[in-house]
């Protein structure tokens, strides 16, 4: 049996200051909802400025967050079909 791909996109977003690093992510799923989550970083005053790390880590972070919370999306639709409650998918 043939399945069509599904995609999704993932949106990142990032503000910087000189110490600090905010990413906002966001995902559209094919019912319709969106997910959101958030990652930071902060630069210790010792560090050097690079920008680009501050991305990875509150990227990551980010990313962390909406996976988490796309676990639990799965698993309180898996206990609503199933009516009952099942083991937590944070594995």
């Amino acid at each position: 049996m043939m399945h069509t791909a599904v995609g999704w996109h993932v949106e990142l977003e990032f503000q910087e200051d000189d110490q600090r690093t905010r990413a906002a992510a966001l995902v559209r799923l094919p019912d319709g909802n969106e997910v959101r989550s958030h990652g930071y970083a902060s630069r210790h005053h010792t560090d050097s400025n690079q920008p680009r790390v501050g991305e990875e880590i509150a990227g990551a972070r980010a990313l962390n967050e909406l996976a988490m919370q796309l676990l639990t999306k799965a698993h309180e639709e898996i206990d609503e079909a199933s009516g009952r409650t099942s083991s937590p998918l944070t594995h």
